[in-house]
């Protein structure tokens, strides 16, 4: 709980003044030897501490989660988490949902919306998708609505010119792209709201891993257009969960 949902408790009668005072004053993080779980991070930031999987054991994961959840978290963030690990997380946190593709999982998902703008996702091809739904699925987990725009890359522009009217409708646009990764600069220049541009490592030889969308999408020309590292769908999810939450309403 944030710390204004445990004053709203309080005010509702659903918690004691005592229990909130419990809540606020239990240890910040918690030490499980191999790992200090930030539980007072909803508190700090309004969101709950995302479980980085990729380089940690599935009984890592598990039992961080498990952890996580019994201090009364909900929509608890895995990112980069491979289908291997599924089935140990699984045991011990049984209501795990598991997307293979953006390699996202999430604990005690619960879906929500609390801002009334909403985010584009858009993506130069069908190549980029695990990347555009790391990105998607971050931000919903994070309260936002996502409106996905996949394969509307610059070879075929018609794609993306008949979408303009969710585009200038957006809080926020993510754009997802690599080989030349035109497409941020592209919708930078169509749009009056923030791009988060995402380069990937889709291409050929010469596209070098993503390095060649990279600097495109840094050299871009367009304002209003910024930059994220190669893959990163979830830094972009997030950051777009925050500038949304900035100028959406919320309940």
């Amino acid at each position: 709980m944030t710390t204004k949902e445990i004053l709203q408790a309080v005010q509702q009668g659903s918690l004691s003044p005592e229990e909130a005072a419990l809540q606020l004053k239990l240890e910040p993080f918690e030490e499980m030897g191999f790992a200090k779980i930030d539980h007072h991070r909803a508190l700090r930031q309004g969101s709950a501490e995302v479980i980085y999987g990729a380089s940690k054991t599935p009984e890592q994961i598990a039992s961080i989660a498990a952890a996580m959840a019994a201090h009364g978290g909900s929509n608890i963030l895995i990112t980069r988490m491979h289908p291997e690990a599924e089935e140990t997380v699984r045991a011990a946190n049984p209501d795990l949902w598991y997307d293979p593709l953006s390699k996202i999982g999430i604990v005690h998902k619960k879906d929500f919306t609390d801002t009334d703008g909403y985010i584009v996702v858009a993506s130069g091809g069908t190549s980029d998708q695990p990347v555009c739904e790391e990105a998607a699925l971050t931000a919903e987990a994070l309260g936002n609505k996502v409106v996905r725009l996949y394969d509307v890359g610059v070879a075929g522009l018609q794609r993306l010119l008949s979408k303009l009217d969710v585009l200038m409708q957006a809080n926020v646009v993510i754009a997802v792209a690599g080989m030349e990764g035109a497409l941020a600069s592209v919708i930078g220049g169509l749009v009056d709201c923030p791009v988060i541009g995402v380069p990937t490592s889709v291409g050929y030889g010469a596209s070098f891993g993503g390095l060649s969308a990279l600097l495109s999408m840094l050299n871009s020309c367009a304002s209003g257009v910024s930059v994220v590292n190669i893959d990163n769908g979830f830094g972009a999810g997030f950051l777009a969960s925050r500038i949304n939450h900035r100028t959406g309403k919320t309940e």
